[in-house]
């Protein structure tokens, strides 16, 4: 079998003659930088998210990284996370000279514990070393985190939560989009993620008119009247207009991949789950799938077996954040985020895209199933 993990191929198959059909029509019009595109793709996706404010953005990190700025975040801070995530996530705290607080994670859904992030708010506060300032949550695989009881947490401690929805975009909260569960929201559009352009690019969601304008001054290089007019300090974060221009048609045909999506995901979990332990979503919330991530301790045979079947699998994510060398000066220990160690022993993802046909799928799953019985 020769299976694709993510079939961008069938996709652009399906948008050709659209997609094809915007590029013309920015290599018609020149402006490749800040083009009508732009605002038009801000417009789509402030209607889908229904939030006030869209500002795109040149990647999924910098998406992640405007707000700290925008927040005034720095030395001294402590920033709230998991450590079962990518690096991006805690690589922005650093880069504005914060701390990441790492919590450990919900062994069902793979999202920040939000009784440990309590009490490790009021232990970082006792402690007096850093200030708490904000929560990033992470919507891990597709499904959002439990954004009521962490915004109840954050607003008793005036914390702000940035959302990070890189994964979930799509995704949907007891009827609210993903995108719009934090005081401010990031998500990216990597080729791979649910929504993805042809590069890299991002986009930050928001309601507070404020701190949407402090957005679009940091994307260009903080600027004020103009370009020349410097008021703050910035960063060149602005999306091309030829990803903007691909992604208007994407985002047209969106909520009937997410429908497809979620079919693939239901044939897996029926499948499967006698077989490895299947995602969890909890009622009242749906996932974008960014991937389909199962918990088997039979991983390593598993995966072998597959490879030798021709079919991609990828570990999301083999080594958390707390154990990484970047962040050995933290002084966290081998140990102390348990959940997040063992999930990231035993979880491994199988190919999740739109156009993932019932033979093929079927073949997977049994293809897994029968490594499983063989072990």
């Amino acid at each position: 079998m020769n299976i694709p993990f993510i079939d961008l191929k069938a996709q652009f198959g399906e948008l050709e003659q659209e997609i094809r059909a915007r590029i013309d029509r920015v290599l018609e019009h020149g402006q490749f930088i800040m083009g009508p595109e732009i605002s038009e793709l801000e417009s789509e996706l402030t209607r889908f998210v229904g939030v006030e404010h869209v500002v795109s953005c040149a990647s999924g990190t910098d998406a992640l990284l405007m707000p700290l700025m925008a927040y005034g975040v720095g030395p001294g801070d402590a920033i709230f996370t998991t450590p079962f995530t990518f690096v991006a996530t805690a690589e922005v705290i650093s880069l504005v000279g914060a701390t990441p607080v790492f919590v450990d994670i919900d062994p069902r859904t793979f999202n920040i514990d939000a009784e440990k992030l309590a009490a490790a708010i009021e232990s970082t506060d006792a402690a007096g070393k850093l200030k708490p300032r904000g929560v990033i949550t992470v919507d891990l695989f597709g499904l959002p985190a439990d954004h009521d009881s962490v915004a109840s947490i954050a607003d008793a401690r005036g914390l702000f939560v940035l959302e990070d929805a890189a994964q979930s975009f799509g995704g949907s909260y007891h009827g609210r989009k993903a995108g719009g569960l934090g005081h401010v929201a990031a998500t990216s559009f990597f080729p791979a993620k649910p929504l993805g352009c042809y590069g890299d690019g991002g986009a930050i969601f928001t309601n507070d008119s404020e701190l949407a304008e402090s957005l679009k001054s940091i994307r260009i290089h903080g600027q004020g009247v103009d370009k020349y007019n410097n008021v703050r300090i910035g960063i060149n974060g602005r999306l091309d207009t030829l990803q903007a221009a691909i992604l208007l048609p994407k985002l047209k045909a969106f909520p009937g991949e997410l429908a497809a999506r979620q079919r693939v995901a239901e044939r897996y979990s029926a499948g499967l789950g006698n077989v490895v332990d299947v995602p969890f979503i909890p009622e009242g919330y749906t996932s974008a799938w960014a991937q389909y991530s199962v918990l088997s301790d039979n991983r390593a045979h598993v995966l072998e077996a597959l490879k030798e079947a021709g079919i991609p699998t990828a570990i999301y994510y083999p080594k958390p954040l707390h154990m990484q060398t970047a962040y050995a000066d933290l002084g966290y220990r081998k140990g102390e985020f348990p959940v997040s160690e063992h999930s990231a022993s035993r979880i491994f993802s199988l190919p999740m895209h739109p156009y993932l046909d019932e033979e093929t799928q079927r073949s997977i799953i049994d293809e897994v199933t029968t490594a499983i019985s063989a072990k």
